[in-house]
């Protein structure tokens, strides 16, 4: 698992955009990197809007969303809820590999394997400020405020 002062994996996604997106982009700020299973469920929709309602309490800190859908379907959900935070296509779950963020989970009495939902504040020189795993869709955007008010 990361833990605080953890130099943070680098990535090179797609974005919903078509744009490869960098964690070497942020260079100079802080950015809150979050892995969520799949767009446009309950608790990712309520995960993202809830980051995006808090985007302009965060200052220069940049949110960026992983998830394994691919870049078109990042696209309509970004569109449907008006995001405006890159969220990047993880599709061979690489990233998510390199976070420690892909597990087994279970469903139904099923296993299998996928995202952990997790967030990491990665600071201005890219090391883990704080990382938070298994966190509650409702609580990544409280856990950010407190993070930067702290």
């Amino acid at each position: 698992m990361r833990e605080p002062a953890d130099k943070a994996p680098s990535f090179a996604l797609e974005g919903q955009d078509g744009n490869t997106v960098k964690l070497s982009d942020y260079k100079g700020r802080k950015v809150l990197v979050y892995f969520y299973p799949k767009a446009d469920t309950p608790g990712c929709t309520t995960q993202a809007c809830e980051l995006r309602d808090v985007s302009g309490d965060v200052g220069d800190t940049a949110i960026v969303g992983i998830s394994p859908d691919p870049p078109a379907k990042q696209a309509k959900f970004d569109t449907k809820y008006g995001l405006g935070f890159p969220l990047l296509a993880d599709e061979d779950h690489g990233v998510a590999e390199a976070y420690d963020v892909w597990g087994e989970k279970s469903m139904y009495g099923k296993k299998y394997m996928g995202i952990v939902r997790s967030a990491f504040l990665i600071d201005e020189k890219g090391k883990v400020e704080q990382a938070w795993y298994k966190v509650s869709p409702k609580d990544t955007a409280t856990n950010l405020v407190k993070a930067l008010s702290g």
